[in-house]
């Protein structure tokens, strides 16, 4: 890139910035922001994955989880075992979380075999009381 381009590139990004927190989070005011920037994204269709706003919700969602990941007194751990135990703790079945998806979709997720992608972080956050930054 040349310096032009450069100086057009960061003058997008200041701009992108003023509407999005795209930016490493370092206070609580920051995060609350972000979250709240996060759902206006996903309410806005960025939770289906084909969606223009899909990849701006999550690149967005990367660094609310790296702060909660940063912050959280909760020891990280796998996306497929926390939501395996969640489901055990609330005596519920693959079947029962057609938010996520079909059964089959859960058991992929349980298996490791596929990611919770923002949508379904969204909605299991919501389901079981945690930060959606968990299931990432």
């Amino acid at each position: 890139m040349r310096m032009g381009e450069l100086e057009a590139a960061l003058s997008h990004y200041r701009a992108l910035c003023a509407s999005v927190p795209l930016k490493p989070i370092r206070t609580k005011k920051d995060y609350r922001r972000a979250v709240a920037v996060l759902d206006e994204l996903l309410d806005a269709g960025g939770a289906q994955q084909n969606h223009p706003l899909a990849e701006l919700a999550a690149a967005l969602g990367e660094f609310i989880a790296d702060y909660e990941q940063a912050h959280d007194e909760l020891p990280a751990s796998p996306p497929k075992d926390l939501l395996a135990f969640l489901l055990q703790q609330h005596g519920l079945r693959q079947s029962d979380l057609p938010e996520v998806g079909s059964q089959g979709i859960v058991s992929e997720l349980l298996a490791g075999k596929r990611q919770v992608n923002a949508r379904q972080a969204r909605a299991l956050g919501k389901r079981f009381g945690v930060p959606p930054g968990m299931f990432v």
